[in-house]
């Protein structure tokens, strides 16, 4: 199909879209430049999106659906970057990489809102009146209305605007090209496929894009809310994960995503940090958002589907009552101007047209002493849906208790049994269970702070160790050199007069590669080396259940469940730590061609990582206050169950005397319906009820608690639960 430089990946995305058909190929793919032929791109936009037409498709689609099925292999293989002929090429198909809103004017906002049925309505009852000689209403009702409509058009302007402002962004981009050439472009000009270089000062993200190397510290608080910067890993090049399809969610912790803060970028070889771009425009995870934003869904409620039948049922009597009083009218012999006049008037009585000023100016009132109150509503139309909100759903940790959390012990391990809770884990003598303390984490150093998460700095705190990374500018420090080979931090123990007396003389641990935490696998690993030791180590931290299922059986104490439930039903977090000896890693290659999950299996259980949540003072109240106002507190959190519990106790949203059921739901298999078992939590045994399929019989004051694979199953084959849920 399209020639390509020598040094370039083999892509054909560019090729999908456009020309006519290649009748020798296979897949889907035809001609992009060809002599004898003529070709010419069809597309068109809606809401900012860019639809392609696919010849052997016949159909239109998303261009970002040439981006799909690319494997994380095929991803790394486009570093060598693009030619300028298939730079060119897809620069026509995807076009430029913009987030263009666009900004209405007045003249233009006017007619499409007075141009609303109901503003119709309100300008011919106006004339109406006036008609009939009720100038003093008239008058009011036309203030009040040009008024809120001006009020309204200003407010959607400037939103615009400020949205335009923000979505707006042109930036200088390195742009590697085959042979190892390299470009500063402008990031209009990016096209997915382009391998581009990130500083290591970092650099606003301006598309979406799959690290291949190096480690990035990323701030992503415009997508997520959260201030906590997120480490990024290279995508996987080596085992099967590296021939599994490119997902951007799935992939998460390995993705750049567009408007997002890189704030440091580390090399691990080579001294580059390179990514290479999946997606443009709109397509991106900021034009996602911009356009939930600029064309957000319609939504149905039932209150607005009352609302219409309300009004309905108005127009149905005026209707009713304007031929009854024509009638009587017509009977007495009343001037027919005098008939129409009086008609009308009594449909603008029943179906009354200064009720959407009179809202507006309500709404307008609500939203002031909300904005007193430091609350923003983009939308004040939704403010009325707030008073029909029934169940309001809480986050645990940082929205019910404090953010941090702090070191409440360690629990250690002796012969398969665990030992009284170590309060200090400073005071644990050099081991597995220190590094895996010292380690496990996605910590890193940013201008001379710490930065990660809150449990990981935590960790690290209590251990009293330090970290450090090497500088590029600064060339191989003493530090690294004991370790004979390239690392990316050193964590060193502190300084010898801190440390206590048995516990002098520790070695640094060098750490060669991190596996990012991740909720779908309940857990975060990492490769690390010893001083003057040939293999390398692997410690896990993650989930007690997730990470005692990775363990080796005959390295899990018997008791593990019951010291797991007497931490958790006190409150408490709770943290499984685990290590492997990893005799096939004796390089820094080595180590990074190794697959996640050859590292995160075959461990040896170390002991509990036992953290305390403070719960935050204002939490009570609040959901005291959301309960006296028959509105239904929920909480969604990741922790155990029994923890959540505890928490639910102590900021009233459980009261003492309720009872809480676990709710087990399996899935169908093997020739067996969906069941559901109900286990009351004062069990210490966990002893089953009866098994039911239906929740008639549960006790009409009992709360319902379920972990993620359940409530999946309840909501697919158990729907008639959801509501006690």
């Amino acid at each position: 199909s399209l020639e390509q430089h020598p040094g370039a990946q083999r892509d054909r995305r560019s090729t999908i879209a456009v020309g006519v058909p290649d009748e020798e190929e296979s897949r889907d793919t035809v001609r992009l430049h060809d002599k004898d032929e003529k070709n010419i791109l069809r597309y068109y936009l809606f809401q900012g999106m860019r639809y392609v037409w696919l010849e052997r498709r016949q159909a239109f689609y998303r261009v970002s659906m040439l981006d799909e099925g690319w494997t994380c292999a095929e991803l790394h293989l486009c570093r060598a970057g693009l030619d300028q002929q298939e730079h060119s090429a897809r620069r026509k198909i995807y076009g430029p990489n913009l987030i263009e809103v666009p900004v209405k004017s007045y003249a233009r906002l006017l007619v499409e809102e007075v141009l609303n049925p109901f503003y119709m309505f309100q300008v011919l009852s106006m004339v109406l009146w006036v008609c009939d000689a009720y100038y003093y209403y008239a008058a009011c009702i036309f203030l009040i209305s040009t008024f809120s409509l001006g009020l309204s058009l200003y407010e959607t302007r400037k939103q615009s605007t400020t949205l335009r402002n923000m979505a707006k962004m042109s930036v200088g981009v390195r742009v590697r090209r085959p042979g190892g050439e390299e470009l500063v472009l402008s990031s209009a000009e990016l096209v997915p496929g382009d391998c581009i270089r990130l500083p290591a000062a970092g650099a606003l993200l301006p598309c979406d894009a799959a690290l291949l190397t190096g480690e990035c510290m990323v701030n992503e608080s415009l997508l997520t809310g959260e201030s906590v910067p997120v480490m990024k890993t290279p995508l996987p090049a080596g085992g099967q994960a590296a021939g599994a399809a490119y997902c951007p969610e799935e992939h998460r912790r390995h993705t750049l995503f567009c408007g997002t803060q890189v704030i440091q970028a580390r090399a691990y070889v080579g001294g580059e940090v390179l990514a290479v771009v999946t997606r443009t425009g709109f397509c991106t995870a900021k034009g996602d958002l911009m356009s939930s934003i600029l064309y957000p869904k319609p939504v149905s409620f039932k209150f607005y589907k009352d609302a219409v039948k309300f009004v309905l049922f108005l127009a149905i009597l005026a209707l009713i009552g304007t031929l009854y009083s024509i009638l009587i009218l017509v009977r007495n012999k009343v001037p027919v101007g005098q008939i129409i006049i009086r008609a009308l008037d009594l449909v603008t009585v029943i179906v009354p047209p200064a009720l959407p000023a009179a809202m507006t100016v309500g709404t307008i009132y609500a939203q002031n002493r909300l904005k007193k109150q430091g609350i923003f509503c983009i939308s004040p139309p939704r403010i009325n849906l707030c008073g029909k909100i029934r169940l309001v759903c809480f986050d645990k940790t940082g929205t019910l208790t404090q953010e941090g959390l702090d070191v409440w012990g360690v629990v250690p391990l002796e012969q398969q049994r665990f030992l009284p809770i170590v309060h200090e884990p400073r005071c644990l003598p050099a081991g597995a269970l220190l590094y895996a303390l010292a380690t496990c984490h996605a910590v890193s150093p940013l201008r001379g702070q710490l930065v990660g998460d809150p449990v990981d700095l935590k960790m690290l705190e209590s251990t009293g160790w330090m970290m450090e990374e090497e500088e590029e500018e600064e060339g191989e420090l003493p530090l690294f050199q004991q370790f004979e080979m390239k690392v990316l931090a050193v964590v060193k123990p502190p300084p010898e007069e801190e440390q206590p007396r048995d516990r002098r003389h520790q070695a640094p641990v060098g750490i060669l590669r991190r596996f990012p935490f991740s909720s779908s696998l309940q857990r975060m690993s990492v490769l690390v080396k010893l001083p003057g030791e040939a293999s390398a180590h692997a410690y896990v931290k993650g989930a007690p259940e997730m990470v005692a299922s990775l363990c080796r059986k005959e390295t899990v104490p018997p008791d593990f469940s019951q010291m797991l439930r007497h931490y958790t039903t006190d409150g408490f977090r709770v943290l499984a730590l685990a290590c492997k000896a990893l005799s096939s890693v004796a390089t820094f290659e080595e180590a990074l061609q190794l697959p996640r999950d050859s590292v995160e299996s075959g461990l040896s259980f170390l002991g509990f990582l036992v953290m305390k949540n403070v719960l935050k003072p204002e939490s009570a109240p609040v959901i005291q206050l959301l309960r006296s106002a028959n509105i239904r507190p929920v909480m969604v959190t990741g922790d155990n169950m029994l923890t959540a519990m505890n928490v639910a106790r102590g900021c009233r949203m459980l009261e003492p005397r309720e009872r809480v059921i676990f709710v087990t739901a399996s899935p169908p298999g093997h020739d067996k319906p969906a069941a559901l078992k109900f286990v009351l939590a004062e069990h210490s045994q966990g002893e089953e009820q009866p098994e039911q399929r239906d929740s008639s019989s549960l006790p009409p004051h009992c709360h319902l608690a379920l972990n993620g694979k359940s409530f999946q199953v309840v909501c697919e084959h158990f729907a008639e639960l959801l509501p006690r849920v």
